[in-house]
């Protein structure tokens, strides 16, 4: 029976392999440190955070997130280690929340490894503190104990580390707020809340956090349309989970008891289901999974189905594979004990014992990975069998390139949710060929970044033939973002200061859709950034003076997006400050950029730059595994969404753009 915990409450532990698993409304960091029996934590090699999240017996997330899990062995925890607290704390970004009175409470469950939960907290009455001790265990008489802390520093995780006895408690928590923002760098941030009004439902914050690695059960997580019902029951879709909040991992078997789908979110924070149900997926045979149905997700309309749904094949996908790798370890650890142990008795060395022993662990070995990798398999051919009824259902917003939606393109009517900027995969998904289309949240909330260098991925692609590719995914995408738009609500201007570009614009400049000639040289890179800066200075003054109506009538109001290549080239060191403004408050007003740049040849500039490309999301030409996912942090290998070689598809949606505005009254440059 779970004990639910107040404020100083204890309570024994009887398994010594946990999770302890954290809820929030907001992105938050979670760490741990161990301490001795006066609470006093000795060195930094005692404190598990993001840049350093394993030590003995602890693994902690290596990123913010809105849900989090944290792995306890307490058999490995030093002996000398007699109390470890899990930690929580504010990220110190632009735009994140300062204190935890601004942001629900945080709840805080320890739970064996099959998801059976021990304990619970939920952390009230915090205000103006911005890190927490939340929770405890510590040993007592030869026995672990939990114990709800609760204790909130209003000086965040300087304040929080000193009062344990760190002697540079500050400088510990400034790399930990910079190993936060290098996460961040290279996270597929979640989907912003909706509000009731909107209608939206249930995927997650926008923390652009992941959860923690590793440690998962040693069992596969079955995926959302794997979830058995029960013949008594109809079939209807689960209860949805609310925007604010993460979903948390199910227990290893799905259900329980087997009556129907579980809802595995907190009973305070359900949300009220939308209106009109979405089309549940149709009952399979008897023993078999059901088949799969596009739009199978909660939401007010198809296209928010289709989103929804996307995200949660992504995010089962992604806990699947975690499940799958956690068993593997679990295994290969298993089987170095019992390898160890039989080496280390004299006995087994006599005789045949020995080998018998070193045999049966290696059977045992094999046995447990067959399992894993059969429950793995299951569960990606259904995400499989889902990702082939999806696919052809998707709107252009979220299509690829090669959809035959886009042979019917029309120009819409209203701005999308989300839009597509490429696939994501896994390794153990390449067999299927399963991709999760990577969706973002309209309008762009961060700018982009097309990384032109060298990539671990590809190294041998000569570094000009990088250069083309990535200005070509450039157009790409901005052609995307002009298709999805309404004619005139969105607007695209380009920097080329060497015209090194002019091949790979050429589609946009014929179809006449850029709201200006590509800049070229210093002047023109001077000119179309003060333009810019301009507007975005005007939009915030209208919005901070509430007189949006004041603004100039020859203000284009319409969405920006700025394409810059080749930087630095070209740039002086007042354009480089300029692109940063942009970069930084360019995005609340519409304004957004997307470089084409090697980081590299922006060395000189030194750790100046550094904050420009956290800013921005880093995306490739090539694929490459640089992206992390909000739940378990796993290496996703990044598809840029190239158009099919020989295909006109491009340029007949850049007429078909073009056509539009002239309806409008937008005519060619």
């Amino acid at each position: 029976m779970t004990a639910e915990l107040v404020r100083g409450q204890n309570h024994p532990l009887t398994q010594n392999r946990l999770e302890i698993r954290v809820s929030a409304g907001a992105p938050i960091v979670a760490g741990a440190t161990l301490s001795d029996d006066q609470g006093k934590v000795h060195g930094r090699d005692w404190v598990a955070h993001p840049g350093a999240p394993a030590l003995p017996g602890l693994e902690v997330p290596r990123q913010a997130a809105a849900d989090h899990r944290l792995a306890v062995d307490l058999d490995a925890v030093p002996e000398a280690a007699h109390r470890v607290s899990v930690l929580l704390a504010l990220p110190t970004g632009p735009g994140d929340p300062d204190r935890f009175g601004a942001v629900a409470a945080p709840f805080v469950a320890v739970t064996g490894l099959d998801g059976s939960e021990v304990a619970s907290y939920t952390i009230t009455d915090l205000d103006a503190e911005s890190a927490v001790v939340a929770l405890e265990l510590y040993r007592r008489q030869g026995a672990w104990k939990v114990r709800a802390v609760g204790q909130g520093y209003a000086g965040g995780l300087g304040a929080l580390l000193t009062d344990q006895g760190l002697p540079d408690a500050g400088a510990l928590a400034g790399e930990i707020g910079e190993a936060v923002a290098r996460g961040l760098a290279r996270t597929v941030a979640p989907p912003p809340p909706r509000t009731a009004a909107s209608g939206a439902s249930a995927m997650a914050d926008t923390g652009a956090g992941a959860s923690a690695a590793g440690a998962a059960m040693p069992s596969t997580t079955p995926p959302r349309s794997h979830q058995p019902q029960s013949p008594a029951e109809p079939q209807s879709p689960p209860t949805p989970r609310p925007t604010h909040e993460p979903q948390p991992q199910a227990h290893a078997s799905g259900q329980t008891g087997g009556t129907g789908p579980v809802n595995y979110t907190h009973p305070g924070r359900q949300a009220p289901a939308p209106p009109a149900p979405a089309p549940t997926s149709s009952p399979g045979a008897p023993g078999q999974p059901a088949v799969p149905v596009a739009g199978d997700a909660t939401g007010w309309s198809m296209d928010e189905r289709l989103y929804n749904q996307v995200w949660g094949m992504f995010e089962d996908l992604a806990r699947c594979v975690a499940a799958y790798r956690s068993a593997v370890d679990f295994a290969d650890s298993r089987m170095e004990q019992e390898l160890d142990k039989a080496l280390s008795d004299p006995r087994s060395r006599i005789g045949g014992q020995g080998d018998a022993a070193r045999e049966a662990a290696r059977t045992k070995h094999g046995r447990l990975v067959d399992q894993a990798r059969e429950a793995l398999d299951r569960d990606l051919a259904q995400l499989a069998a889902e990702s082939a009824v999806v696919e052809p259902a998707l709107p252009p917003a979220y299509a690829g390139w090669d959809n035959p939606v886009w042979h019917a393109y029309r120009s819409p009517m209203e701005i999308p949710m989300a839009l597509r900027l490429g696939d994501l995969q896994l390794p153990e998904s390449r067999g299927l060929g399963l991709r999760i289309p990577m969706l973002v949240r309209l309008p762009l909330e961060r700018g982009m970044w097309i990384d032109s260098g060298r990539s671990g991925a590809d190294a041998l692609t000569e570094s000009d033939e990088l250069r083309r590719r990535a200005m070509r995914s450039a157009v790409e995408h901005a052609a995307r973002l002009l298709a999805v738009y309404p004619a005139g609500e969105f607007a695209v201007h380009v920097i080329d200061p060497a015209g090194s570009a002019a091949g790979a614009l050429a589609p946009l400049v014929r179809a006449g859709v850029l709201a200006g000639p590509p800049a070229a040289g210093v002047a023109g890179v001077s000119e179309v950034l003060a333009r810019l800066i301009q507007r975005v200075d005007l939009v915030q003054m209208a919005v901070r003076g509430g007189a949006a109506d004041a603004l100039p009538p020859d203000l284009d109001t319409a969405e920006q997006l700025l394409i810059v290549n080749d930087f630095p080239h070209g740039f002086d060191d007042r354009a480089v400050t300029r692109l940063r403004y942009l970069a930084d408050e360019g995005p609340a007003v519409g304004v957004h950029l997307l470089m084409v740049a090697d980081r590299e040849d922006a060395a000189e500039y030194g750790p100046v730059l550094d904050p420009l490309w956290r800013a921005l999301l880093r995306l490739t030409p090539v694929p490459d595994d640089h992206l992390a996912d909000p739940w378990v942090g796993h290496a996703w290998t990044y598809e840029p969404p190239n158009v099919p070689p020989g295909s006109r598809i491009l340029e007949q949606v850049l007429e078909e753009v073009a056509r539009a505005r002239r309806e409008q009254g937008i005519g060619p440059l």
